[in-house]
């Protein structure tokens, strides 16, 4: 008796070692922007302003901060 070789399904399975990868990615950028959103909210509150500058100012200087860190890891 020959036993047939199970056969393998069409569908390419994910490496699970990539989805921890790029997951890691997001959780990454999420806590650079979350970060500056919280620094810059404690400092409006410190200097008393009305408009949240500060909050805007470091969250436009943290974007480029966490694609960096992002491209990095990708390259």
């Amino acid at each position: 008796m020959s036993k047939r070789p199970t056969e393998k399904s069409p569908r390419k399975k994910e490496n699970p070692n990539a989805v921890l990868k790029y997951s890691g990615i997001a959780f990454q950028m999420l806590f650079i922007l979350a970060a500056a959103v919280f620094i810059g909210q404690k400092l409006d509150a410190y200097f008393a302003l009305e408009t949240p500058y500060l909050t805007a100012l470091s969250t436009i200087i943290a974007l480029p901060v966490a694609l960096y860190s992002t491209l990095k890891d990708f390259l």
